[in-house]
Parts: C-alpha cells; sequence; structure tokens
C-alpha cells in the first residue's frame, strides 16, 4: 500500500537559522523602527523588501509593515547590518 505525502501539519520543523548561510533576522520595535527611519531619513517604503512568506520571516513571524534587521557575518568588516521591510 502506497504512504500518502504528508500535509503541512504533519511536515517535520526545520529550524532554518540553525544552518550558517542563513543570517541572523530580528524584527525591530516600533521605537527602534522610528528611530532608524528618522536616523536615516527615510520611509519604510524606500527599504528593500522581504516577502511575508520568506522562510526567515515566517520562522521568526514578521508581519506585513516591520522592519527586520538583517545581521550578516562579514570576513572584511566582521559582520553586515541591513534593513528590509516586510511586504
Amino acid at each position: 500500500m502506497a504512504s500518502k505525502p504528508k500535509d503541512k501539519e504533519e511536515k517535520k520543523h526545520i529550524n532554518i537559522f540553525e544552518s550558517s548561510i542563513v543570517p541572523k533576522h530580528v524584527i525591530l520595535t516600533a521605537d527602534e523602527k522610528s528611530e532608524l527611519m528618522k536616523s536615516l531619513n527615510i520611509t519604510p517604503k524606500q527599504l528593500p523588501r522581504i516577502k511575508e512568506d520568506d522562510a526567515a520571516v515566517e520562522e521568526i513571524g514578521a508581519k506585513k509593515g516591520d522592519v527586520l534587521k538583517i545581521i550578516r557575518k562579514s570576513q572584511s568588516a566582521g559582520e553586515y547590518v541591513y534593513y528590509r521591510v516586510v511586504v
């Protein structure tokens, strides 16, 4: 007898952040978001975008409009930080 394919709820959960190639993602608080926008003199619409269905966005529970701080390791700079808005 053939086995049925597993539906989404039966799939094994994999934490993508355990991989060394996935950078750390952090949701900014409202105050942090406001301070960032003020310091860069921009609006969230001017930030690069990341989709709400991105695996990293789903894993941390970010919603549309949230601003993410993404921390990537760099051989030359140690760490490189950039920001994206969830759409």
